[in-house]
C-alpha cells in the first residue's frame, strides 16, 4: 500500500486509489461486472493473482463488498465505492481531453475493446430479433482475429469462437481504426469512406451502424491531442 504520511484527504484517498490497476477494477465494477471472470475479461492484461489482491485490498478499505451465495462469489461496490463513479468519470473526461492518445500497439487490445463494445451496445435497436454480428480484425492472425456479438432479447453476448449461427453482418476492420471510432477520434462515415471499416450483410444494419454500435461514454469529449488515423 502507498503511504504518504500526510493527513490531507487527497493523500488519504490516493493511498486507497493510487495503486496500479485499482481505479480500473473500480471502473469495471461500476460498469456492472460482478464475477471474477467478468472482471478478468475487462482487465485482460491484469494477472489473476493481482486482481485477487486488489479486490481484497478494496474490500478491506470498504470500497468493495464480497458475497458468496454458495454457487458463485459476487463483488459489488459499497456506498463508498459508488461515490467514486463521478470521480472516475471526471478522470476519464480529463484523460480524453488532455492525455496524449497515440494508439500505440501496447495500448490496443481487442479483448478490452470488444468487451467494452458488447456492454455498451444499443441492444434495444434489435428488438426481439436474434442477430449475429461478426467483427474481424484484419491485423490479427491469432485467436483474437474474430469476435461474434450475439444479440437476443435485449442481451448481448460476446464470443471468441464461432457459435454456429448465420451471420447477419460481417465487419472487417483493424483494432486501431475501431478503437478510434469507439473513442470518437473519427466518425463511422469517415472510416467507411476511407475503407477503414468494411461491411457485408444486412443493408439496414450497415446503414444504422452508428445507431446500434454507438461509441464510448467519453467519445463526445474533444481531444486536444487528436490521433491521425
Amino acid at each position: 500500500m502507498i503511504e504518504y504520511g500526510q493527513f490531507c484527504p487527497i493523500a488519504k484517498a490516493s493511498e486507497v486509489l493510487g495503486e496500479r490497476w485499482t481505479n480500473l477494477v473500480v471502473r469495471e465494477l461500476g460498469a456492472g461486472s460482478e464475477t471474477f471472470n467478468d472482471l478478468r475479461r475487462g482487465l485482460p492484461l491484469m494477472s489473476p493473482s493481482l486482481l485477487s489482491a486488489r479486490l481484497k485490498f478494496l474490500e478491506a478499505a470498504g470500497v468493495v463488498e464480497r458475497s458468496d451465495s454458495g454457487k458463485r462469489i459476487r463483488y459489488t461496490l459499497t456506498e463508498a465505492g459508488r461515490e467514486l463513479k463521478p470521480i472516475l468519470l471526471a478522470l476519464g473526461t480529463w484523460g480524453q481531453r488532455w492525455a496524449p492518445t497515440r494508439f500505440e500497439p501496447k495500448d490496443l487490445d481487442p479483448s478490452m475493446l470488444m468487451w467494452d463494445i458488447h456492454r455498451s451496445m444499443k441492444a434495444d435497436y434489435f428488438g426481439q430479433h436474434h442477430t449475429v454480428l461478426l467483427f474481424e480484425f484484419e491485423d490479427y492472425t491469432s485467436k483474437h482475429r474474430r469476435w461474434w456479438l450475439i444479440v437476443e432479447r435485449g442481451e448481448v453476448d460476446v464470443c471468441m469462437r464461432d457459435p454456429g449461427y448465420d451471420v447477419d453482418l460481417h465487419i472487417l476492420t483493424d483494432v486501431k481504426s475501431l478503437t478510434a471510432i469507439w473513442l470518437g477520434q473519427i466518425t463511422f462515415a469517415q472510416a467507411i469512406r476511407r475503407k477503414l471499416l468494411k461491411m457485408a450483410g444486412d443493408s439496414q444494419l450497415k446503414k444504422d451502424i452508428h445507431l446500434w454500435l454507438g461509441t464510448n461514454y467519453f467519445s463526445s469529449v474533444k481531444s486536444v491531442n487528436p490521433v491521425r488515423i
